[in-house]
């Protein structure tokens, strides 16, 4: 009996394993996903006011640091990302070459529990990006759909502020 359940156990761990690879490959394949490009160009506002604001060219001076050399302080929207419960779209704040803040625009809205993993997923991928100072950071366990929206949507807001 004890071998059995051994032999189940092993089972059930290598299909959890193998189910966890191929949806992996999917998101990274699947056009508008985290890792590939956003569905949708981006749009930036270029919003600014006070000191660091753009010089006439458009852009302001760059930070001390690599993260955003030659970035555009101001506010930049996000492309919306079309996911399995909804559209997700953030916007990025870039203040001297930093991000300095992520606001969510749009977050999933189908079903029920969608409003509730975003409560939970969001503040959590705002203090890693904010913490990385990019969105190449990991997805939240429970709330795949919102942070693959998430992260694409903020790229598409960086990459309008030639934020690198």
């Amino acid at each position: 009996m004890r071998a059995r359940s051994a032999l189940l156990a092993g089972l059930a761990s290598a299909a959890v394993l193998l189910i966890g690879w191929q949806a992996g490959n999917q998101a990274d394949s699947t056009p508008g996903s985290a890792t590939g490009k956003a569905a949708n160009p981006p749009s930036g506002t270029g919003t600014t006011s006070g000191p660091g604001s753009p010089t006439a060219a458009g852009t302001s001076p760059g930070p001390a640091g690599p993260a955003g050399a030659g970035a555009k302080d101001g506010t930049f929207d996000g492309s919306q990302i079309q996911t399995r419960y909804g559209t997700v779209q953030v916007q990025a704040v870039i203040t001297r070459g930093k991000i300095t803040d992520v606001v969510p625009l749009q977050l999933t809205d189908v079903g029920s529990l969608s409003g509730e993993i975003d409560q939970q997923a969001v503040p959590m991928l705002k203090s890693e990006v904010l913490s990385s100072q990019s969105a190449n950071v990991d997805t939240v366990g429970g709330a795949t759909y919102t942070s693959q929206g998430y992260l694409t949507s903020l790229q598409a807001a960086l990459d309008a502020a030639n934020f690198k």
